[in-house]
């Protein structure tokens, strides 16, 4: 899918599962599983932990906050968006996970889940039973990184937000953040849908929507990308990348 702009669901996308011994494209542990040296064949128990999750329709929830927590799941297509609503009713984006990515890792400690999460279009996941795959963790030194790693980037992403950004470099460090995700994937670094509501963006920035709708005016008419309803192009990733970096450092 190099060089497609994400979503791209189509029958390869929804049906893809490698085969004997590649992983499918988006599978978030292979590079991990890889630099152990080994290939889905070696990972036969691994891979017999996997259950394929989905079609999800938009509004369906993977889980809810207080579910026991058994599994983790890997996005295989589509958005997952996660969240929690206070004790006055108000709803608060914790994040957005695209394909490669895993969400349910917060729910290690204390065994529920402590947010909700809720697919935003067509969603497929790979979910994997946590107690078996920590088991197999401890006998591969690399997935267990691995696990750390994601961790650490969930952790890192909430920290950064909690700054006192100006909202231009939150909605460049959101988009640049975003490019970045997706081109890992395979997608197009430059050319994507944003699959979020613009109130999601907004409340994930802890910023009004208003702010979010002139930013992104403002942007196209500095001719920093272009904005049609939900598809952007990002044009001077210079400028973006320049206002972005305080909040992406490495």
């Amino acid at each position: 899918m190099s060089g497609t702009a994400f979503p791209r669901q189509d029958a390869r996308t929804l049906a893809d599962d490698g085969d004997s011994l590649h992983f499918c494209s988006t599978c978030a542990f292979s590079q991990a599983c890889m630099a152990e040296g080994m290939d889905k064949a070696d990972l036969l128990d691994l891979h017999m932990l996997v259950e394929h999750v989905g079609p999800l329709r938009a509004g369906d929830h993977v889980f809810r906050e207080g579910d026991a927590f058994e599994a983790i799941a890997a996005v295989r297509s589509g958005t997952v968006k996660t969240y929690t609503v206070d004790r006055d009713g108000h709803e608060h984006v914790l994040g957005f996970y695209f394909p490669g990515e895993v969400i349910g890792l917060d729910g290690i400690h204390g065994d529920r889940y402590p947010c909700n999460a809720v697919a935003l279009d067509t969603v497929m996941l790979c979910r994997f039973s946590f107690p078996k795959i920590s088991v197999l963790a401890t006998q591969l030194p690399g997935l267990q990184k691995h696990l750390f790693r994601l961790l650490s980037r969930d952790i890192g992403r909430a920290a950064l937000l909690a700054g006192d950004w100006t909202a231009d470099q939150r909605m460049a460090a959101f988009l640049v953040g975003l490019s970045r995700r997706l081109a890992a994937r395979g997608f197009s670094p430059n050319r994507f849908q944003l699959t979020m509501a613009r109130t999601d963006i907004a409340n994930y920035l802890r910023l009004a929507p208003e702010t979010v709708s002139r930013v992104l005016r403002r942007f196209q008419q500095d001719r920093l990308l272009l904005v049609d309803r939900r598809e952007v192009e990002l044009l001077d990733r210079a400028q973006l990348d320049a206002l972005a970096e305080p909040l992406l450092r490495d």
